[in-house]
């Protein structure tokens, strides 16, 4: 295969307000927007700990239809999917579509506060089966 494989790079995400939307996704996330980073930037970067890192960039336009490529996240730090939910709630998200699942699976797609989706699964240890 060699030469034919590609990496992801960033994923972008367009913006209205790129430094506010970005600096919701880092209070959201903990990731450090960068430092030279500022309200009125075009372009606010988000580093993950690995590529693809998250960009955030103006565009004229607003949202008018669903998102075709969205982030699926879960909690961190011991939050369930659904603390996870509530925090987020408390940061300005909102609650588009619950697939919660009296089993317990399922997930909950929200948006941000500029109306992109994504969606909060349940975390790492929820997934796990009991001992």
């Amino acid at each position: 295969m060699g030469g034919s494989v590609i990496e992801i790079h960033a994923v972008t995400i367009d913006a209205a307000d790129p430094y506010e939307i970005a600096s919701w996704w880092s209070r959201a996330t903990g990731l450090p927007l960068g430092d030279d980073d500022n309200p009125g930037d075009d372009e606010i970067m988000l580093r993950t700990k690995q590529d693809p890192f998250l960009l955030f960039i103006r565009v004229p336009e607003g949202k008018t239809v669903k998102n075709r490529v969205h982030l699926d996240v879960n909690g961190t730090e011991g939050r369930t999917r659904d603390e996870e939910v509530e925090r987020l709630i408390g940061l300005g998200a909102s609650v588009f579509d619950d697939r919660r699942q009296p089993d317990g699976t399922g997930w909950v797609t929200m948006r941000d506060p500029e109306g992109n989706e994504f969606c909060v699964c349940r975390s790492q240890a929820e997934r796990e089966p009991a001992v």
